[in-house]
């Protein structure tokens, strides 16, 4: 079922705004992880803006939804989510990756409010997620965890170890998420480490595989009311994103995974961000016509 429109324009000016603020996070701090994070903020902005069970006012909630980002390189955009919704003050942001900042490149579980577990060295979002979702059932609570991993971060051994245990216990209440934006730091996922057929090796693991297109809000919607009704399989949704999504000069470029912008460059970037809202939000009302 199709989000209502005026959702679906909540959610995309939700976003652009966090989209935004990446950017400007990323010229605070000199540089960042920018191509992922702009791949991955339609994922973030739905989770916890419509589908995870959070207050940032209790950030320790017992009941709470637990999300973890695997691919924790990319706190340049995951910090702007938490701040926006007020687990810090947003003023932070500008101390980003700065000398005596709690707002390391990697976050950091035990300084960051709202951040669960401390990522960045890849390929254990899973593992925790796992074992986050497995003692949930263990003490018959019933709140989900959500683990985002990065296609890149799927040639770890680790993510597949994982996979196998996931199936084996049966753990409906994790939901993986892949920002399947074909790219690496090294180049193009399939020249480097061929990921398909991916669906199937997922399959094959014993997962229920959903694909999304990851820049459509309806498409992630679907999918996530989906795997609310797992009942005897662990879920993933393969979201297919672009790298650095909404920067015209950047999307689709691997040499972006890290990257500054300098005032010039800024400017392209809000330009191109301001373009691709419209976009967006035209594309969202031809929808709501239908």
């Amino acid at each position: 079922m199709a989000l209502a429109t005026e959702e679906r324009k909540r959610l995309e000016e939700k976003a652009h705004e966090l989209r935004s603020l990446c950017v400007d996070t990323v010229v605070w701090a000199g540089s960042g992880h920018i191509g992922g994070s702009m791949s991955a903020m339609d994922i973030m902005t739905i989770l916890y803006h419509k589908y995870m069970r959070i207050d940032p006012k209790q950030p320790a909630m017992p009941g709470r939804d637990r999300f973890i980002l695997s691919k924790g390189h990319i706190g340049v955009g995951y910090a702007p989510v938490l701040a926006d919704l007020g687990y810090f003050d947003k003023e932070l942001l500008k101390e980003y990756n700065h000398t005596g900042s709690p707002l390391g490149m990697h976050l950091d579980s035990k300084k960051v409010t709202g951040v669960e577990a401390s990522t960045g060295s890849l390929g254990h979002g899973l593992a925790i997620g796992l074992g986050m979702a497995l003692g949930a059932r263990i003490k018959g609570e019933s709140w989900k965890t959500y683990v985002l991993l990065g296609d890149g971060e799927c040639d770890e051994g680790a993510i597949w170890e994982s996979a196998m245990a996931a199936a084996h216990f049966k753990a409906t209440n994790l939901v993986t998420i892949v920002d399947r934006n074909r790219c690496m730091i090294d180049g193009p996922t399939e020249e480097v480490m061929a990921l398909e057929p991916f669906a199937d090796k997922w399959r094959a693991f014993g997962f229920e595989v959903i694909q999304a297109d990851g820049h459509d809000f309806d498409s992630l919607a679907a999918a996530l009311d989906k795997a609310a009704l797992a009942e005897d399989k662990p879920v993933v949704i393969l979201a297919d994103t672009i790298k650095g999504c909404g920067i015209d000069f950047i999307a689709g470029d691997y040499k972006w995974h890290y990257g500054g912008f300098d005032g010039e460059k800024t400017a392209k970037a809000k330009e191109s961000l301001a373009r691709y809202r419209e976009a967006r939000l035209a594309a969202s009302g031809a929808k709501g016509a239908k």
